[in-house]
């Protein structure tokens, strides 16, 4: 039907059929045969035939003025979807992890806003398993995910590495290469620590495999509040070592690299199917490259 506008207009414009058939490059019987299919689809008769070409009837005028409202909106949207697929402008949500978003998204996201005014971000803020799903279901562009499972729906990209690990504030004991003392620093807990975190539990049985678990444990709801008990000096935290590091200049220590820690990989999400637009190419590249030069500083 919008082709058959498009002939139409250009009939009007030319006022011949001959003449707008040079302009369509197509033959004149064909074209007589699409205003035929118009006249026989509105019922009514859009043209007058002259010795000099052709004249719009009251239905035609009518027609036309539809005609040039349709394509020139068409025209509209074709431009806004082709500024899409090829210019810098998108709106994307992340999802991450607080604590992990905490280190590694503000440096970024402050370059990058800068660099990309018409690109929009918002976060969603979840674990990762959360973040995993939301990202299946669409409602997560970009997922920064710790330790994710294979899914077949999505593309998994290695971003760094980190470890949970036990931390002690560094002026609150005194640092010793020996074993021994630090698993008896251990055992007079208290032992900090994110209790729905899988890693922490699983630190937690291998501390009590080796005789090194404290008596006293305090789990709380997210790494934050673990951290925060640690610089007040409240014991000892499982903590992701990069957790531990950022924005506190040294004031944690691991205790001993003896005692266990369980290793972690932060991958980025996304679906393999996503409408792979430059605004997205964008995006998806700046998470990658800050990512894999976060892990260019990884201390084991």
């Amino acid at each position: 039907m919008l082709e058959h506008l498009r002939y139409f207009q250009a009939v009007a414009r030319c006022g011949s059929l001959s003449a707008a058939a040079r302009v369509l490059q197509v033959s004149q019987p064909g074209l007589t045969a699409v205003i035929k299919q118009l006249e026989e689809r509105f019922e009514t008769k859009l043209l007058v035939r002259l010795r000099t070409g052709v004249s719009l009837t009251s239905t035609g005028e009518e027609l036309l003025r539809f005609a040039n409202e349709s394509l020139t909106q068409l025209d509209k949207v074709e431009q806004r979807i082709k500024g899409l697929e090829s210019d810098e402008v998108g709106n994307f949500v992340i999802g991450c992890h607080e604590s992990l978003a905490a280190y590694f998204l503000p440096n970024w996201m402050t370059r990058f806003l800068e660099n990309n005014p018409r690109i929009q971000l918002s976060l969603s803020n979840f674990p990762s398993r959360v973040v995993l799903n939301a990202t299946v279901e669409r409602t997560v562009h970009f997922g920064i995910v710790v330790n994710p499972e294979p899914h077949p729906d999505l593309v998994q990209l290695k971003l760094f590495r980190d470890a949970v690990d036990l931390f002690v504030l560094a002026n609150g004991a005194p640092q010793s290469c020996d074993l021994e003392v630090a698993k008896e620093r251990l055992r007079r807990g208290p032992l900090v620590f994110a209790g729905r975190v899988l890693q922490s539990q699983q630190i937690i049985d291998q501390l009590a495999a080796m005789d090194a678990l404290p008596s006293r444990l305090l789990p709380c709801g997210d790494f934050e509040l673990v951290k925060s008990f640690a610089l007040a000096g409240l014991g000892i935290a499982v903590l992701p070592r990069r957790v531990a590091r950022y924005w506190q200049d040294g004031q944690l220590r691991r205790l001993h690299p003896a005692l266990p820690f369980i290793a972690d990989e932060i991958h980025l999400l996304f679906r393999g199917d996503a409408h792979r637009t430059r605004a997205f190419v964008i995006t998806k590249d700046a998470i990658v490259a800050h990512g894999r030069a976060l892990d260019g500083d990884y201390e084991e």
